[in-house]
């Protein structure tokens, strides 16, 4: 009897310390436009097990001006070096864009912000999703001027989690992510 309370507890023990290591708080923040998206959450952003956030976006404003929301996860060696997959456990009430925030794209690239992504289903319990890069391509949207550059794990230093509301209309969404697992090659 000892020795069985004493198996449980180990095994609690270690999964509680394995679901710990999966949300570090460092790792969490979010970005909202500066036309009048919001972000809302009930502090802290990364709760004990799991990260929590609510978006209100706004409409795009202009040609040059577009509204965005997202759910930021920088990569602890901020890059996929050697990481052949992507387990994601959330709930989303709207489909899930996942971006992989690389610079050649971004503000310190050629500024299209075409990033890889993937659109995973809305889901009101917990589902979980292995990615490979394969899942991942460039947006419709991309600007011709933007030269595919391909993955680059090297320079992928975040995934982005992007509820998928049109630039059009904008809208409310929510989103929780409990784990991130990143599996190497």
């Amino acid at each position: 009897m000892y020795l069985k309370s004493l198996l449980t507890a180990i095994l609690f023990s270690s999964s509680a310390l394995y679901a710990g290591q999966t949300i570090d708080a460092s790792q969490w923040r979010y970005a909202v436009d500066p036309h009048g998206s919001t972000a809302s959450y009930e502090k802290p952003l990364v709760k004990e097990n799991h990260v929590e956030i609510s978006f209100n976006r706004v409409p795009r404003v202009d040609k040059q001006n577009n509204s965005w929301v997202e759910l930021i996860y920088d990569l602890l060696n901020k890059s996929l070096n050697d990481i052949a997959s992507i387990e994601l456990t959330y709930q989303s009430d709207k489909p899930l864009v996942v971006k992989l925030s690389q610079k050649d794209y971004g503000g310190k690239g050629d500024k299209s912000y075409a990033h890889y992504q993937t659109l995973l289903p809305s889901a009101n319990q917990w589902q979980t999703h292995t990615l490979t890069l394969d899942d991942f391509n460039r947006p419709d949207w991309t600007p011709s001027w933007s030269k595919d550059k391909g993955i680059i794990k090297a320079n992928v230093s975040a995934l982005y989690f992007v509820p998928n509301l049109t630039d059009e209309k904008g809208g409310n969404a929510w989103i929780k992510i409990k784990s991130v697992k990143l599996h190497q090659e």
